[in-house]
């Protein structure tokens, strides 16, 4: 006479449900800690390329910029020779400002919690 507890008793439903635990657990963290990272890398290597992209289009632009002050304009010749650079420097200067001005602003700035006054 067999005992209904005796599948139990032998361990090979207990291991089986063990392994599942462990698969289903495997897959679980590989889903919420491994996956995001992965798309947080790629996020990040996007910014990084745009970034770099971006720079090197201002960068040219401004070296675009320095030649047109230089070459089309007869004003800029003998002593006044360095207003170009001049004016560049601050066109530069002035969009980098633009830039961290939006950065500290930007979406982050509306997420702080308000500063308490104090009474």
């Amino acid at each position: 006479m067999t005992s209904k507890w005796r599948q139990y008793i032998d361990g090979s439903s207990v291991r089986r449900d063990v392994d599942d635990i462990k698969e289903l657990a495997t897959k679980y963290v590989k889903q919420e800690s491994i996956d995001p990272v992965k798309q947080l890398g790629r996020y990040a290597s996007w910014g990084c390329a745009g970034s770099l992209f971006i720079g090197l289009g201002s960068l040219l632009t401004l070296v675009a910029l320095l030649r047109i002050l230089q070459d089309e304009t007869a004003v800029f010749h003998g002593n006044l020779s360095w207003i170009p650079y001049l004016i560049v420097a601050l066109v530069g200067v002035g969009v980098m400002g633009l830039i961290v001005w939006r950065i500290v602003s930007g979406p982050s700035k509306r997420r702080l919690p308000a500063p308490k006054k104090e009474s």
